[in-house]
């Protein structure tokens, strides 16, 4: 089985982050480094991590440019294999998962991918990796908190791009699969993934500027004028539409049914 490396990035993240450290500290079996990137928290945030520090191997607290910028220095602080990234809105799903899931890492792949439980107030909804292919060109269909990625592809791709606040996952997985990177799937649930985050808000002003970045995503990884003429198309329509129904679902959500 291969080691792996855990990484963390929180920021003033109190209310959730003890929840995140002991579902990565309470796993059973499994080679694990596990590596904390706080962004200098203001909160009770460093206490708590500073109560399980003779576990966690690495953690460092200070201010970042953003969580792209946070997420890279983890990668250059880890030493395992593959990498697994869990902020402190997500927890690994029980105490076996790792052991479980990593009986099926036996083929070199540089991308395994698993199932990650969606976790809003009023439900839990189960999300699949769909695997590359026609859909990775307009969305991405990994979610990093069920990705275990080789430390080899982050070399290879210069980690994550900092320019990006909210997108870079996709945008490193874009790039993963423009460069033919392999990626193997099981239907195991490994984390869970609370709504909380940055990419999971639902208001209009948080997805317009999620779909700004998605729009970068196409246009700086394209050099084709085909797809670029394609995505400017795609963009002109998706967003009305997507405005659209955020409107409609926002008053349905206000009791305008």
């Amino acid at each position: 089985m291969p080691k792996i490396s855990i990484i963390t990035v929180c920021f003033n993240a109190e209310k959730y982050i003890e929840q995140t450290l002991k579902s990565v500290l309470d796993q059973k079996n499994g080679d694990i480094e596990y590596i904390v990137i706080d962004g200098a928290s203001t909160d009770k945030t460093l206490n708590i991590i500073r109560q399980y520090e003779p576990k966690i191997t690495k953690w460092i607290s200070e201010p970042d440019n953003g969580i792209a910028d946070a997420m890279n220095k983890g990668i250059k602080l880890a030493t395992g294999e593959y990498l697994l990234f869990l902020h402190a809105d997500d927890y690994l799903a029980d105490c076996n998962v790792i052991s479980n899931v990593l009986c099926y890492m036996e083929s070199d792949a540089d991308i395994y991918a698993f199932d990650v439980i969606y976790q809003t107030k009023d439900d839990n909804i189960r999300k699949a990796t769909i695997p590359f292919g026609v859909r990775t060109y307009f969305k991405t269909p990994v979610m990093h908190q069920g990705a275990f990625c080789k430390k080899e592809l982050f070399d290879q791709l210069g980690g994550f791009n900092e320019s990006f606040k909210i997108a870079m996952d996709y945008d490193f997985f874009f790039r993963a699969f423009q460069q033919n990177a392999t990626m193997e799937i099981q239907h195991q649930v490994l984390s869970v993934m609370r709504d909380t985050g940055v990419s999971s808000r639902q208001d209009w002003l948080s997805l317009k500027q999620r779909f700004a970045e998605e729009k970068m995503v196409h246009l700086e990884n394209t050099s084709s004028p085909f797809m670029g003429a394609l995505y400017r198309v795609y963009w002109t329509l998706y967003l009305p539409y997507r405005k659209v129904r955020s409107g409609v679902k926002a008053l349905l959500t206000n009791g305008y049914k």
